[in-house]
């Protein structure tokens, strides 16, 4: 027996020509939107990050059709073949291997070459792994930001985050399994102990969310070994509004007590301001000897 309904009726809609921007489920099959299984049903060409894995969504809902791949290796050959194909009138869908095409796939450049060469662009909105993790992380959704992958090296990473301190927004990032707990531990280094949450496997049987300060879920036991894919939300820091001689103040008596390094960490997190601006000046207040 079927785990899946049968396919809706599809829509007698004519499928204009152009380039269909496909969200597909993170993890749900269920979640799959009706428009997006007519575009799937009517294009002519459908473009997969990985065909085995469209393939399956295909066949759930009784959908037979040639898939192409397009990738972050396969996308330089095959974009001359799509984009004549757009030139003369297809009608071309683009899917990534799970969410909204265009988050963290080689999407973009396939769209703003379309668009370039005049040929219609449509986006088909549905899952997306970003908004549903936003949606329960339990922080700040009135602005937030994409990140993306954080590097995948703790020097690069750190780095990355301080460059990332002063944005007032709830910051979402990507991370695989195997450097989650590294990259827990390297952001609460770096934003100290905002609030957080770390959700896993969205939609699917084993789904997760962990809430808490981001020192907390760094010492978490749950991340020593995980398996699955992750997304990490950082709340927004507080804002603290100071004059330069507040600054430096709160640099000496941080140097009282620390090395220069540790004092311009402990204010950067204080006052959300770069940590290496304010170790030049904890080394500029000792050379001055104030």
């Amino acid at each position: 027996m079927s785990r899946h309904p049968p396919p809706p009726q599809l829509s007698e809609t004519p499928l204009a020509p152009g380039l269909y921007l496909v969200a597909t489920p993170i993890g749900n099959l269920r979640d799959i939107t009706l428009r997006a299984l007519d575009i799937l049903s009517a294009a002519d060409m459908v473009l997969a990050e990985d065909t085995r894995v469209t393939a399956k969504l295909m066949n759930a809902y009784g959908l037979s059709k040639k898939l192409e791949r397009y990738d972050e290796h396969a996308a330089e050959r095959a974009a001359p073949k799509i984009l004549r194909a757009l030139a003369d009138g297809a009608r071309v869908a683009l899917v990534s291997d799970a969410g909204t095409p265009m988050v963290s796939d080689p999407g973009f450049r396939l769209a703003r070459d379309a668009l370039a060469q005049g040929s219609s662009v449509f986006p088909a909105p549905g899952a997306s792994a970003v908004l549903a993790a936003l949606a329960v992380a339990g922080l700040p959704t009135d602005m937030f930001m994409f990140a993306g992958f954080p590097p995948p090296k703790s020097a690069a990473r750190k780095t990355f985050f301080e460059s990332l301190l002063n944005i007032p927004a709830t910051l979402v990032f990507f991370e695989g399994a195997s450097r989650v707990a590294a990259c827990l531990k390297d952001m609460a280094e770096v934003f100290g102990p905002r609030d957080a949450a770390v959700a896993r496997e969205l939609t699917k049987l084993y789904e997760t969310v962990l809430r808490g300060s981001l020192r907390d879920l760094a010492i978490n036991p749950d991340f020593e070994d995980p398996k699955g894919e992750f997304v990490i939300l950082v709340g927004p820091g507080v804002a603290a509004i100071a004059t330069a001689d507040q600054v430096d103040q709160a640099l000496r008596d941080a140097l009282a007590r620390l090395r220069p390094a540790d004092a311009a960490a402990e204010v950067s997190k204080a006052f959300g301001l770069p940590r290496r601006e304010l170790y030049n000046r904890v080394m500029a207040l000792r050379a001055e000897g104030r």
